[in-house]
């Protein structure tokens, strides 16, 4: 029997991690992929692939991932959108992409999933985002999403359609709201957060980088607390989330908090010191950025981890160091 799994946004960072994950799931036999972005996806070695250079946005385009010659998809990764700062600049088109395309995805997928047995399982990544102020000082599953920014309300927007269509049994959706991820690779994006990889990513290779909240090393705005999780193991969650019986989920909502740590950004300054050195600290240039550090300040900083860690989704051990570190390897072997 084939897995048969289909990722939006499989050009992206994200999608091309999880197709190489996937690969290597001993859960995942047999596995056919169905690789969809605005440019062409590159898919991974030694796995039976499609790749679709396709507009998201566009109804009639979304239909074709699910008439190719591997059939109807066991598994949908939701993984496109238009980041936090470039939903704030351009609302219009934030809502283009992260409300209508995903939900035009959602009903193809409701649509095809008829012809199965089971519903398809519908997997969004989700973000922080669709939370604002005022908050708790933990955040639990009960904690009322208000954001802040409209790439939070498109987020959340598109979280409310996939739990209704998975409590009317059109999907088998599963909400991962994903903590911040540090250290991305690759070069800076326009979201808000961009900057929380940016300050250890650049001055690693060498390069300066701004950071948006405080004005000098001694600013108190650099206590600003966030909540963050690595690449490796916000991959290893997002293949857990497909292994998941509907059954464990909450009954009233999909909606999964990953599992996180806090650390300010003024622990990452001093991560990165202790591994790379007081000259790669020097590397990092500051400019308060208002609209920025407005948005971050709004994210939630503290969640409480005992509902994703009884669903067996996994956390980060030992905060900021363990993560520079293993980038700092990374970028020493030449691999990102």
């Amino acid at each position: 029997m084939s897995n048969v799994i289909l990722i939006t946004g499989a050009a992206g960072w994200l999608g091309g991690l999880l197709a190489h994950a996937l690969k290597e799931d001993p859960k995942t036999p047999n596995l056919q992929l169905i690789l969809a972005d605005i440019v062409e996806p590159k898919a991974p070695d030694g796995v039976k692939s499609i790749t679709f250079k396709a507009d998201l946005t566009d109804s009639g385009q979304v239909d074709a991932l699910f008439t190719t010659s591997y059939g109807i998809p066991d598994t949908v990764y939701c993984l496109h959108g238009i980041m936090s700062r470039g939903s704030e600049d351009n609302f219009d088109l934030g809502l283009k992409v992260n409300v209508d395309s995903v939900r035009d995805l959602l009903e193809a997928t409701r649509r095809h999933g008829q012809e199965r047995d089971n519903p398809i399982k519908f997997i969004l990544a989700s973000s922080l985002a669709v939370y604002g102020r005022p908050l708790p000082d933990i955040v639990t599953p009960s904690t009322i999403a208000t954001p802040q920014s409209a790439y939070g309300m498109g987020k959340l927007t598109s979280e409310l359609f996939i739990n209704e269509y998975s409590r009317r049994g059109f999907v088998d959706g599963r909400i991962l709201r994903l903590p911040t991820i540090v250290v991305r690779p690759g070069v800076p994006v326009a979201a808000t957060s961009s900057f929380i990889s940016g300050i250890i990513r650049e001055p690693l290779k060498g390069l300066p980088s701004l950071c948006p909240i405080g004005d000098s090393l001694a600013s108190p705005a650099l206590d600003l607390p966030l909540w963050l999780a690595s690449p490796e193991t916000t991959i290893a969650n997002l293949v857990i989330a497909k292994h998941i019986p509907a059954s464990s989920f909450m009954p009233h909502t999909r909606v999964v908090c990953l599992p996180g740590f806090t650390a300010t950004v003024r622990d990452e300054l001093r991560a990165l010191e202790s591994i790379a050195g007081r000259k790669a600290l020097e590397l990092v240039q500051f400019k308060d950025d208002e609209v920025n550090r407005r948005v971050v300040s709004s994210w939630p900083a503290k969640f409480d981890n005992a509902y994703a860690l009884r669903l067996g989704f996994v956390v980060d051990e030992g905060g900021m160091e363990p993560i520079v570190r293993r980038f700092k390897e990374s970028v020493d072997a030449g691999v990102v």
